[in-house]
């Protein structure tokens, strides 16, 4: 598995975890101050579109992960 596969598994993990966590409907509703972290997430993605920088790819490559080349 490369990379990009895992921080797009992460991501949204991380998005759908947050939600459930912040939205008041959910079942498992703990804060709706984890809606900015969904936010934090997601602005990410899209400066990481346009920059071509991430950090968990920073990370990921530090324990060998190869990247998507």
């Amino acid at each position: 598995m490369n990379a990009e596969r895992i921080v797009r598994i992460v991501a949204g993990f991380m998005i759908m975890l947050t939600l459930s966590l912040g939205l008041e409907a959910s079942p498992i509703f703990v804060s709706k101050y984890f809606l900015f972290f969904t936010a934090f997430v997601g602005l990410n993605l899209f400066q990481s579109g346009f920059t071509r920088f991430c950090p968990l790819t920073n990370i990921l490559s530090k324990f060998g992960v190869k990247g998507s080349c």
